[in-house]
């Protein structure tokens, strides 16, 4: 099985987290091998590094079809060309590292857990919800865990957001929504063959602004909101539209109702003027919470005035580990991804993404370099976060008034 070059995961900043395992000296390190160094991979070949000058891990093999630079591969580490080559010639792996684009990630999982590795999958875990289901089954009965990529989820942030709930520093928690404005040019289109599509032929890929690139933002308020496993949701509804010339979503509201009733509104575009951090908002009948979680960052606003706090965050490849060796729970546990795989078949099922008309299409930049600007793009988000409404709801002279939206 050979191993496509390149990630899907294309968003969180790996943060330089001081290694958290004083006694690793008594434990052996765990063997590791990575599946795709390229891309999100080089920011797992980093942390292996720091875990390896820590004595907690082995980088023992790497996998892609297109050789890593020079110098990026420990020389102790063999090098494949594919999943398959690394399994036959290395044996007693403890953990394997998945960080490949989103079409490949269902089979190398299965061969992952059929070697008897623990696997460390990025997101999004897969292109179906079979598949997740095959998946799921397949972990429980190789007994092996999985950890999916979600890094947002090993933010302390998440913590003091659930304290803010319990003690009504915001009243009572009436939604949640989440922004993103991104800016990605043509080149971030022509980067893979993967890129922008929803399928290829026959083989689901699902690439789009709410599973891929600003999937961490889903991901976290559907965590903040208490939905985790497939049944934590009553209702998904998609609004998707496309400026750039591409198959799949660049622009989207994804209206998601929760089994205990909370409402979750994603309003996300990779065609902002500028670049923003991404951010979760809990609206409280007696202020907000906003969660900037790259940054670990939650800023507070009440009648009383506004306070901000900066928290620390936990590493998902150490946490595996430490689930391994002492238990630990694990912070983003596969099946605690089924919610967020509602959204993405949600998605994936979907009709075809509409095209914006380019009147309210600004263009920015020279060549591959030229970003796609929705006009007004940035006061669509927020009226839609804050009315819990979509795009096409608000009237947006761009959005399709009569389309119908696609519960799920």
């Amino acid at each position: 099985m050979r191993t496509p070059s390149g990630s899907a995961a294309d968003s969180l900043p790996l943060n330089a987290i001081p290694a958290a395992f004083p006694a690793a000296a008594t434990q052996a390190a765990t063997r590791v091998a990575l599946v795709g160094v390229h891309g999100f991979g080089t920011h797992h070949l980093s942390n292996l590094e720091r875990l390896q000058k820590a004595g907690v891990v082995e980088l023992v093999a790497v996998a892609d079809p297109q050789p890593p630079a020079p110098g990026a591969v420990p020389g102790t580490a063999a090098v494949f060309p594919g999943l398959d080559e690394l399994l036959a010639e290395t044996k007693d792996l403890g953990i394997i590292i998945v960080a490949t684009p989103i079409q490949t990630h269902a089979p190398l999982a299965l061969a992952a857990l059929a070697a008897g590795a623990d696997l460390y999958l990025e997101k999004p875990p897969v292109a179906s919800l079979a598949d997740f289901n095959k998946l799921a089954a397949a972990a429980d009965a190789s007994g092996r865990s999985v950890q999916i990529g979600f890094q947002s989820l090993g933010s302390h942030t998440l913590a003091a957001i659930e304290e803010v709930i319990a003690d009504g520093t915001i009243g009572t928690l009436q939604g949640i929504s989440a922004t993103g404005r991104w800016v990605r040019d043509r080149a971030y289109f022509k980067r893979s063959r993967w890129a922008g599509k929803r399928s290829i032929g026959s083989i689901d890929v699902v690439d789009g602004v709410a599973t891929n690139p600003l999937a961490h933002a889903v991901a976290t308020a559907l965590r903040i909101a208490g939905a985790r496993t497939l049944g934590d949701i009553a209702s998904v509804e998609t609004d998707l539209y496309r400026a750039n010339d591409i198959e799949s979503d660049d622009t989207s509201v994804i209206r998601i109702r929760t089994a205990s009733g909370i409402p979750v509104t994603c309003a996300l575009t990779i065609c902002a003027a500028e670049s923003v951090e991404p951010y979760v908002t809990l609206q409280g009948s007696e202020g907000t919470a906003v969660f900037h979680y790259t940054e670990d960052r939650l800023t507070i606003n009440t009648a009383a005035g506004q306070t901000e706090q900066a928290y620390g965050r936990d590493d998902l490849t150490e946490n595996l580990i430490a689930h391994r060796n002492n238990g630990a729970r694990l912070i983003s546990p596969l099946l605690d991804s089924g919610a967020f795989m509602r959204v993405l078949e949600a998605v994936r099922t979907a009709p075809l993404p509409a095209p914006i008309d380019p009147a309210y299409i600004r263009w920015e930049g020279d060549g591959d370099a030229a970003h796609a600007v929705v006009v007004g793009i940035e006061d669509a988000l927020d009226r839609a976060t804050r009315k819990h409404a979509t795009f096409s709801e608000l009237g947006l002279p761009w959005a399709a008034s009569t389309r119908p939206l696609q519960p799920r």
